[in-house]
């Protein structure tokens, strides 16, 4: 069989009820047997790289264009005028050719990925959300922290420093199909300048809609306008995607997600192994954003040097500023990064001699093995470009939290549990939770005083990485597995090793209101491992102590 995209699951159960499901709900489907939906559900290739197979060998996928080293082609481009960005997104199915299969996807716009929504600070974001997508077929569950209306949504503007409350970035809003709702983001006038995105995060139909390529980019612009050498390099924006479908060419049940593994091919921006063009000597900015809904990318491009600017929208200090690293992360190659889903990384590459590079996600060992294969293909071709790197990047735009700014301390405990003969096994088996809780959105489980600055430590109690996110306030990582950091960094997403800890510095500064953390792994997301957050302007004491 030709080069796997990403190594076997050891969780390869499917069942007929998805292909079924599936069948009731996509149009054009329904001509479709019974019979072969459960053949398909028990297919063996599924979760391998078909590359060398022709698609319509499997039941139910149709086959459609594919050529390996296509152009990469970046997507729309909306920009603000006059300190606003007043847009339409529309939520639809959309039949997408990729790689090599005709899917039918909820989209935004009928894209994949979506529109890129480019800002200047202090500017205000005004989107029309169309949610055109079908009624939900299911009642509403028993256990709210299982998956669950696949149709129902809203829109969270990862990263950003904005208010979670009203109609600005409030996940707590739902928003139903068939209806309108209006979204209003003010960008604060000293925001940080970078690269951010847009996805869902309604719980229950979050994770579905997100592996079925609901994302896109947010763009703040100004960063680095003051340095020439960065000013004058392109601009790449490459949204990394793991593709995942079931035997129909759709996403419509958790089973296609879960067991974990489960992920088809690599993309970038929607596209299969597509093709960067650069000229020998010429220096330029890609924008990397992991949108994938599960799995940490070990990205290696043999023959370039990583130059990272910035990490999750915020600008660092000086260049090659050393990388993050976990248990089984420790690599001093300056061709290859990590990325976990939900981060950004900013970096510079300066193109050498003429030739046709491949970028690769190499193995990871994420406490089960992370998507391989190849990503893009990088082409040095034409005439020499003389340009350079800059020799200095401007100060942090955020200062470090000293010792003397604490005002509290937590502890927050992510943990898991798994039947016990996991041949058999069922996604409804397994627990995700945070300090031995499911997620309950009436619940608040950290209530943090407005002005407060806190040091946290987050702890993993499971054999597999997780991945921490919070909403609103970036935070300062100052330590891995207690190991102090050579030099702390600014994250909004941060990879928390298994069996081992993060320690992080936060300023609760400006907004009040509720809004989450959770591991961005979705899967884990969607089955319970999130928190309600709230900060609050009074002096009332916390309900909430952790040690």
């Amino acid at each position: 069989m030709a080069d796997r995209d990403e190594g076997l699951s050891r969780r390869r159960l499917l069942t007929a009820g998805a292909g079924i499901g599936t069948v009731l709900a996509v149009p054009g489907l329904l001509g479709r047997t019974v019979k072969k939906a459960s053949a398909a559900t028990s297919n063996p290739h599924m979760g391998m790289d078909m590359s060398s197979h022709d698609a319509s060998d499997t039941i139910g996928v149709r086959p459609a264009p594919f050529t390996r080293g296509a152009p990469l082609v970046e997507p729309e481009v909306r920009r603000s005028i006059g300190g606003e960005l007043r847009t339409t997104l529309r939520l639809h199915y959309a039949y997408k050719d990729v790689g090599g299969y005709r899917l039918f996807l909820r989209t935004y716009e009928g894209g994949f990925p979506g529109p890129t929504l480019r800002l200047r600070r202090g500017d205000v974001l005004r989107i029309r959300l169309v949610n055109d997508l079908p009624p939900n077929r299911d009642p509403m569950p028993a256990n709210m922290s299982q998956p669950h209306h696949f149709n129902t949504t809203n829109f969270h503007l990862h990263g950003s420093h904005v208010s979670p409350s009203g109609i600005s970035d409030n996940v707590m809003r739902s928003m139903e199909p068939g209806q309108s709702y209006d979204i209003e983001i003010a960008i604060p006038a000293d925001h940080t300048a970078g690269t951010y995105w847009y996805h869902p995060h309604h719980h229950g139909g979050a994770d579905i809609q997100m592996a079925s390529g609901m994302a896109g980019a947010v763009i703040i612009e100004g960063d680095f306008d003051n340095v020439p050498e960065i000013a004058a390099a392109r601009e790449r924006l490459l949204i990394l995607g793991e593709t995942v479908f079931d035997a129909f060419g759709t996403v419509e049940t958790f089973e296609t997600l879960f067991p974990e593994s489960a992920v088809r091919f690599l993309t970038v921006n929607g596209q299969r192994s597509p093709t960067i063009t650069m000229r020998p000597g010429e220096v330029q900015r890609w924008r990397l954003l992991h949108a994938g809904y599960q799995d940490d990318i070990f990205l290696s491009l043999p023959g370039f040097r990583l130059h990272p600017i910035a990490r999750d929208g915020i600008s660092l200090a000086r260049m090659d500023q050393p990388e993050i690293r976990t248990m089984d992360h420790a690599t001093d190659d300056p061709t290859a990064i990590l990325i976990a889903p939900g981060q950004r990384i900013d970096f510079l590459v300066q193109a050498g001699v003429p030739g046709r590079y491949e970028m690769r996600a190499l193995p990871y060992d994420q406490g089960y093995p992370s998507p391989t294969g190849p990503l893009a293909h990088v082409v040095v071709a034409g005439e020499p470009l003389a340009m350079t790197l800059p020799a200095t990047l401007p100060p942090s735009p955020l200062t470090s939290i000293r010792d003397d700014e604490i005002t509290g301390r937590r502890r927050l405990t992510f943990s898991s549990t798994a039947p016990e003969v996991e041949a058999t096994e069922h996604w409804q088996e397994f627990k995700f939770q945070i300090d031995g809780r499911d997620f309950d959105m009436n619940r608040v489980d950290q209530r943090v005083r407005l002005g407060a600055v806190e040091e946290w430590t987050v702890v993993n109690l499971h054999q597999h990485d997780h991945i921490f996110h919070i909403h609103t306030n970036p935070f300062e990582l100052t330590k891995v597995n207690g190991k102090p950091l050579a030099e702390p960094q600014w994250l909004d997403t941060a990879v928390l090793p298994r069996n081992g800890s993060l320690t992080f510095r936060s300023r609760f500064l400006d907004y009040t209101g509720r809004f989450m953390l959770h591991c961005h792994m979705m899967n884990h997301e969607e089955m319970g491992m999130m928190q309600v957050v709230e900060v609050y302007a009074d002096r009332e004491p916390q309900t909430h102590v952790h040690p």
